[in-house]
């Protein structure tokens, strides 16, 4: 591992930052909000007397994006007492003595290491989950090959959760070696010191390399693997299995590394191992769930749920059981999926498996993988500082864990739809012929709401390959799909007599056929993953009152609407429901109403173009504006849960024309 100290910033926060960045970059050093590290200080209490301090990294932040105001003060004169207390200290104890030791009380909370760095006398301490050193200490007698690569120029510290009791032998073995290089946590990571942030990560980075290097030393060349399965068939049937009790989004990895490490001829016994460490673990859950070719999906899972809840049953204590179902899934000749609540969630679970991985083949190499027991496995992953993170977390919104595809979402009422339902938690795939619009509306949507909730796709309706590639790439992206919102359509004017028959057959292409494209790629998937599922047509008031010179596309809307009752019958049996919009006159940010559609349509009711919007609000019955945002907030109704009895319907929104009664 390279050393990428190349700056020493003047003051002491600004080096624990600059140190956590370069930390925070090395993947195979920390992930997502793990590691921790602090400095020890001088500064003054509120009657401006001087204190010794220690800044922390705070619980949960991220290393590799940190700010100063991250690394909370803690006095160390209210610390040092603790460590020769009789009886030892719980973890919410210590976690309530803790907030009482900050300087400033409104600091967000620090690390839940703050006494293992607070009772080392260093004053620069690093703590990371460097891959080589979890794959040293993850073998079969972990303490010979710890000092087969090290020889005694480090301490070792038999595996402990986090706490009181570990902070304090920690300081013990410290005690016991002051002059070692650094220090090994079985199951847990490195820890190294120094007078300043430097000294602490170059130490970290010499002995993580050299961790490595041995590492390497025993390991076989690696081998070419190609995919031989058909991801995009499988995804489906998976995420179907999985979300049976609750929506989840997928990740898929068929990457050569994965594909390489499940062709080995024990992939399937050393995945069921266990985690490389209780932080790994709270992510990917103790073991995977491992498919073999001709696997049933459905009886693989329940098995795997029996297991999980036999496990929970061995140590069952006042916690309720956690949710039992899989956040890995691992296919051979295919590849990897991983699991969560949102896109973010499942790319940390991929990313940690991905580790694990690399840490399950150097741990092989190394004398043979082993790692956490059962009971040990258990208390880690019903730590009541884990479980009490769990209690704090927001109602989940509407359409949380569901992908909706939306066609024609670059503007307009696509692009309303597409907004709204992220609001509401959806993972969004914005579709359209202009996909340059349609990736400023996803990233538009991924700045707001988080990583990978929206993806920019180009479809064009009358194209059956270009609709079946963009499912595809959705199965890719997500999973599967839950939610279509098929609003894409084109507009053709003209009286019959002198329309085009080339107008006309591309009205329908993309108002009937197009439709039809979308709702059949839809209905197979969905049928899948027998989850159910929502498609929405955006049919328009065209189809209960036709316009005059407007043939083809009214006539081709009416098609649409019967193809939504079709989709319906058909889709029922299968929880799957279609149902229509009727929107009329969506003026603002639509690319429906063009200069000549304005010029025609006004040149029909004998106004000014500039008087046309207050031309269709006047002839509603309310009086009112209908905008694209309505239409998105029915769409969003009829999308979700709330009318999750209705199929079949129309649902006009259109402030009220009367003409245009359901009839």
């Amino acid at each position: 591992m390279k050393n990428r100290w190349a700056e020493t910033p003047e003051n002491e926060i600004d080096q624990l930052v600059y140190q956590s960045r370069l930390v925070g970059a090395e993947e195979s050093l920390v992930l997502w909000g793990g590691g921790n590290n602090s400095v020890k200080s001088q500064s003054t209490d509120l009657l401006g007397k001087p204190i010794d301090v220690m800044y922390i990294k705070s619980s949960g932040s991220d290393m590799k994006t940190i700010v100063p105001k991250e690394f909370p003060a803690v006095r160390l004169d209210y610390i040092e007492p603790l460590r020769p207390r009789d009886g030892g200290m719980s973890d919410q104890e210590m976690v309530d003595y803790l907030a009482r030791c900050l300087v400033d009380p409104t600091s967000r909370r620090p690390s839940i290491e703050t006494l293992l760095h607070a009772f080392l006398p260093a004053r620069a301490v690093l703590h990371t989950h460097a891959d080589a050193i979890l794959a040293l200490t993850n073998t079969r007698g972990r303490e010979t090959t710890v000092r087969d690569c090290f020889g005694d120029s480090v301490i070792t510290v038999p595996y402990l959760r986090p706490g009181f009791r570990l902070s304090r032998d920690v300081a013990d073995a410290f005690a016991s070696k002051p002059d070692a290089e650094g220090l090994v946590l079985m199951n847990h990571g490195l820890i190294t010191w120094g007078e300043t942030a430097r000294d602490a990560y170059e130490k970290h980075i010499a002995l993580v390399t050299k961790g490595e290097e041995w590492l390497a030393s025993r390991s076989p060349a690696a081998t070419s693997v190609l995919s031989n399965v058909d991801a995009t068939t499988v995804a489906p049937v998976i995420r179907g299995a999985l979300g049976a009790t609750r929506s989840v989004i997928l990740e898929f990895d068929g990457s050569e590394e994965v594909l390489r490490f499940l062709a080995r001829d024990d992939a399937k016994r050393i995945t069921q191992i266990g985690p490389a460490t209780p932080d790994h673990l709270l992510y990917t859950k103790r073991f995977p769930l491992f498919l073999d070719a001709g696997d049933d999906v459905s009886k693989a899972l329940s098995d795997y749920v029996e297991r999980y809840k036999a496990h929970y049953d061995n140590y069952r204590s006042e916690f309720a059981m956690l949710d039992p179902h899989p956040r890995v899934v691992l296919v051979p000749g295919a590849g990897m999926w991983t699991a969560g609540k949102d896109a973010r969630a499942a790319r940390i679970v991929r990313d940690i498996y991905r580790h694990t991985m690399r840490i399950i083949e150097a741990a092989e190499g190394a004398g043979g993988y082993e790692t956490l027991n059962d009971e040990d496995a258990f208390h880690a992953e019903y730590w009541p500082l884990e479980l009490y993170k769990l209690t704090l977390l927001p109602k989940e919104k509407e359409l949380a864990g569901k992908v909706a595809i939306i066609t024609g979402a670059a503007s307009g009422i696509g692009r309303a739809c597409a907004e709204r339902f992220a609001e509401e938690g959806a993972h969004v795939v914005v579709t359209d012929v202009d996909v340059a619009l349609a990736e400023e509306v996803a990233n538009g949507i991924a700045a707001k709401h988080g990583l990978r909730r929206a993806v920019a796709l180009r479809l064009d309706l009358s194209s059956e390959d270009d609709v079946e590639r963009a499912y595809a790439e959705t199965i890719t992206a997500y999973g599967g799909v839950d939610i279509i919102v098929s609003n894409a359509g084109i507009s053709s004017f003209g009286s019959l007599d002198v329309l085009p028959a080339a107008d006309w057959d591309r009205s329908f292409a993309v108002n009937a056929r197009g439709h039809f494209l979308v709702a059949r790629a839809a209905l197979r998937i969905m049928k899948q993953q027998k989850t159910g599922g929502s498609i929405v047509f955006n049919a328009s008031k065209n189809v209960t009152a036709p316009g005059k010179e407007f043939g083809a596309y009214s006539v081709s809307k009416a098609a649409e609407a019967q193809l939504c009752r079709i989709v319906a019958l058909e889709g029922g049996e299968f929880g799957i429901r279609a149902n229509m919009l009727n929107p009329d006159a969506i003026f603002g940010g639509s690319r429906f109403w063009s200069d000549e559609m304005r010029s025609m349509r006004a040149t029909a009711y004998g106004i000014e173009p500039s008087l046309l919007p207050d031309f269709y609000r006047n002839r509603t019955l309310l009086k009112t504006e209908v905008t694209a945002d309505d239409v998105a907030e029915a769409a969003l109704f009829l999308a979700g849960p709330r009318s999750s009895k209705t199929t079949g319907a129309m649902v006009p929104v259109d402030g009220g024309v009367k003409e245009a009664f359901p009839r």
